[in-house]
Protein backbone atom coordinates (compact mmCIF):
# COMPACT_ATOMS: atom_id res chain seq x y z
CA UNK A 1 0.00 0.00 0.00
CA UNK A 2 1.30 3.39 -1.33
CA UNK A 3 2.48 6.10 1.68
CA UNK A 4 0.16 9.00 1.53
CA UNK A 5 2.31 12.55 1.95
CA UNK A 6 2.14 14.08 5.24
CA UNK A 7 0.24 17.32 3.79
CA UNK A 8 -2.17 15.00 1.81
CA UNK A 9 -5.40 15.27 2.96
CA UNK A 10 -8.61 13.93 1.18
CA UNK A 11 -11.26 16.46 2.45
CA UNK A 12 -11.48 19.51 0.32
CA UNK A 13 -13.17 23.01 1.39
CA UNK A 14 -14.79 25.69 -0.38
CA UNK A 15 -13.71 28.72 0.27
CA UNK A 16 -16.55 31.91 -0.90
CA UNK A 17 -15.79 35.23 -1.78
CA UNK A 18 -17.98 38.19 -2.58
CA UNK A 19 -17.31 39.61 -5.82
CA UNK A 20 -17.23 42.60 -4.76
CA UNK A 21 -14.52 43.32 -2.18
CA UNK A 22 -12.55 40.69 -3.88
CA UNK A 23 -8.93 41.60 -4.28
CA UNK A 24 -6.91 40.20 -6.30
CA UNK A 25 -3.47 39.95 -8.69
CA UNK A 26 -4.21 38.53 -12.21
CA UNK A 27 -1.42 35.59 -13.55
CA UNK A 28 -2.87 35.00 -16.69
CA UNK A 29 -5.50 36.19 -18.65
CA UNK A 30 -7.36 35.12 -21.62
CA UNK A 31 -9.84 37.54 -23.43
CA UNK A 32 -9.74 39.98 -20.70
CA UNK A 33 -10.67 37.38 -17.79
CA UNK A 34 -8.38 36.06 -15.51
CA UNK A 35 -7.69 32.78 -15.68
CA UNK A 36 -4.99 32.32 -13.15
CA UNK A 37 -5.11 34.69 -9.92
CA UNK A 38 -3.69 35.25 -6.65
CA UNK A 39 -4.84 36.34 -3.84
CA UNK A 40 -4.47 36.76 0.54
CA UNK A 41 -5.01 34.20 2.34
CA UNK A 42 -7.11 35.30 5.83
CA UNK A 43 -8.24 31.93 6.72
CA UNK A 44 -5.59 29.84 8.38
CA UNK A 45 -7.34 26.96 7.43
CA UNK A 46 -7.53 27.06 3.80
CA UNK A 47 -4.86 24.64 2.72
CA UNK A 48 -4.18 24.01 -1.51
CA UNK A 49 -6.15 21.73 -2.85
CA UNK A 50 -9.65 23.93 -1.44
CA UNK A 51 -11.53 25.24 -3.82
CA UNK A 52 -12.53 29.31 -4.50
CA UNK A 53 -15.66 29.71 -5.66
CA UNK A 54 -16.44 33.65 -6.41
CA UNK A 55 -19.96 35.03 -6.29
CA UNK A 56 -21.65 38.23 -6.60
CA UNK A 57 -25.33 37.21 -5.69
CA UNK A 58 -26.02 33.63 -7.03
CA UNK A 59 -23.69 34.71 -10.12
CA UNK A 60 -20.68 32.22 -10.06
CA UNK A 61 -17.53 35.04 -11.08
CA UNK A 62 -14.66 32.26 -10.46
CA UNK A 63 -14.32 28.88 -9.65
CA UNK A 64 -11.42 27.34 -9.38
CA UNK A 65 -8.96 24.98 -7.36
CA UNK A 66 -6.22 26.46 -5.22
CA UNK A 67 -2.82 25.15 -6.46
CA UNK A 68 -0.22 26.73 -4.02
CA UNK A 69 -0.35 28.88 -0.50
CA UNK A 70 2.63 30.46 -0.25
CA UNK A 71 3.57 33.45 2.17
CA UNK A 72 -0.02 34.39 2.95
CA UNK A 73 -1.27 33.97 -0.76
CA UNK A 74 -2.97 31.59 -2.57
CA UNK A 75 -2.93 30.69 -6.37
CA UNK A 76 -6.00 29.56 -8.13
CA UNK A 77 -7.18 28.64 -11.57
CA UNK A 78 -10.42 28.61 -13.79
CA UNK A 79 -9.34 28.48 -17.24
CA UNK A 80 -13.02 27.49 -18.29
CA UNK A 81 -15.73 29.86 -16.91
CA UNK A 82 -13.84 32.91 -15.14
CA UNK A 83 -16.00 35.92 -15.54
CA UNK A 84 -13.38 38.09 -13.42
CA UNK A 85 -11.97 40.98 -15.34
CA UNK A 86 -8.37 40.57 -15.95
CA UNK A 87 -6.70 43.50 -13.90
CA UNK A 88 -3.03 44.99 -14.71
CA UNK A 89 -0.71 45.52 -12.16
Amino acid sequence: MAKEPTNYTNTSQTVVVNADTFEFETLEQHNGVATVIRFRVENADVRAGDVLLVLSGTDIHFHGMIGRIEEGHGTATDRRGSLLPATVQ
